[in-house]
Parts: structure tokens; sequence; C-alpha cells
């Protein structure tokens, strides 16, 4: 186990040394490193993003992994709770820029805050299996007493309508990146959704006007944030702008 974490640790600070604090000269305090946030999904908690936030950790940046109540409000009042604390948090503080790797849910409320706040530290922003153009599931089943009594407020504004929430914001202001899943393991979610989905969202629906790269690979919504290859993307895209795109077959046909 020992010698399997200092194999990852080694992966990691390599893939992300920029991360770490460096020494601007001998002897000196050393800059402090990047910050970045943690939004986990819908009707999920903080722990869905564990693996993400120690391979962040071991790469060198300051992680604040997030908890937030997503099944009790509404996706405004979510984002001002869970996004704005966040970015407010003493952890944060030192952290000359901070950046955020959201799922799913966690991706909107990023477009909301920042669609009525200005973050000047804000850095690079990963979206797992983001709904950027809503899910037609909600479209579907979000009128239903059981989605509302499991997915709250925020589940039932996920919906693909004009006026749904996800459809009402604009391009991001801010560096994007998309990762998307394009394997199911609910069929019946994917029996509601034309295209190629992850069980939850097509991937045609994850993308959005603005974002600087997409990539989709072959994992589910629920799992996309442990899978090995989502996170090793996500620290390639913080520190460079951009996907990895080395590895065969990880871009794909928007559906």
């Amino acid at each position: 186990m020992a010698n399997r974490r200092g194999h990852l640790l080694f992966f990691c600070v390599a893939l992300l040394g920029a991360a770490a604090p460096a020494w601007s000269s001998e002897g000196e305090t050393p800059h402090a490193a990047d910050g970045v946030i943690l939004l986990h999904g819908l009707a999920r908690s903080s722990a869905s993003m564990n693996r993400m936030a120690d391979a962040l950790s071991l790469a060198g940046f300051v992680v604040l992994n997030v908890d937030y109540p997503s099944r009790t409000g509404t996706i405004d009042e979510l984002a001002e709770s869970a996004v704005g604390a966040a970015l407010r948090d003493a952890t944060l503080a030192p952290c000359p820029r901070v950046h955020v790797v959201a799922h799913s849910l966690g991706g909107i409320l990023v477009r909301v805050y920042m669609a009525n706040h200005v973050e000047p530290r804000l850095g690079r922003v990963v979206m797992l299996g983001p709904p950027n153009q809503g899910s037609e599931v909600v479209d579907r089943i979000g009128s239903w007493r059981l989605f509302k009594a499991i997915n709250g407020p925020a589940g039932q504004q996920l919906g693909t309508a004009s006026v749904a929430i996800p459809r009402q914001l604009g391009p991001p202001t801010f560096e994007l990146g998309v990762i998307a899943g394009r394997r199911s393991i609910n069929w019946i979610n994917s029996l509601m959704i034309p295209g190629t989905d992850d069980g939850k969202v097509s991937i045609a629906s994850t993308r959005v006007e603005g974002m600087a790269d997409h990539c989709v690979l072959p994992v589910s919504h629920p799992f996309i944030m442990k899978d090995r290859e989502a996170i090793r993307q996500t620290l390639y895209f913080l520190r460079e702008g951009r996907f990895d795109q080395a590895p065969a077959g990880i871009r794909q046909a928007a559906d």
C-alpha cells in the first residue's frame, strides 16, 4: 500500500510540480500553493470526492472538499452557500489562485455563482459530467414525488427547457474544461436520453459554448469523479489549460 501511495505521489508531483510551493531563492519563504475547491454532485456528499482530493493534495494543491446540503435548497441558494462560502474559507486565504473541480450539479453551482460575482483569484475549472444543457431525465420524471424527495428543489431545476436554469446561463467567464462519460449503468435513465450518455447526462448536454476543452471517457456518471483517467485529466487541465490527448480515443463526437 505504501509503495502504491509512493508511486501516486511521484506521478502527481511530476505532473503538477508547479502547484507545489516554490522557493524564489534559498532561505526565503516559499510562494503559496494554488487552492482547489471540490464540489460534489446532487444527493452526494464530500466523501464522493475523497479520491480526487487525495490526488490533488499529493500534487501540492491546498484542497477544500466542500460538503453542502444539495437536497435542501434551490440552485441559487446552494451556489451562494456552497461556492461563496468556500471562496471565503480561511483554508484558501493564502492561495494566489483558486481552481474548482465540480461533479454534476456542482458545475452548475459554479456557473450560477460566477454569473453573479467577480472572483479575481478564480483559476481553472474542471466539470465532471455537468448538465450544462440540462438533463432529459428531469424533463421526464422531475415532477414525480419520489424524484422530488430524493433530489430536492435543485434537482427539479435541471431540465432542458429554455426556462430551466442551465439554459439561462451564458458562456462561462472562466477557463473551463469538461469531462463527459459515455458509459451507463442505468439503462432506464438512458432510455430517456437521446444520444450517448453516462446514465444521467448526454455527452451533448455536457458541452457549453466558450469552454476551453472537452473530453469523453468510458465511465459512468456516479463514478466519474473516482475514475483514474478522469483524475489524471483533471490534474493535467489544472496545469495546462487543456486535456492530455495522448491516450487514444478520449475525444469523442458530441453525441
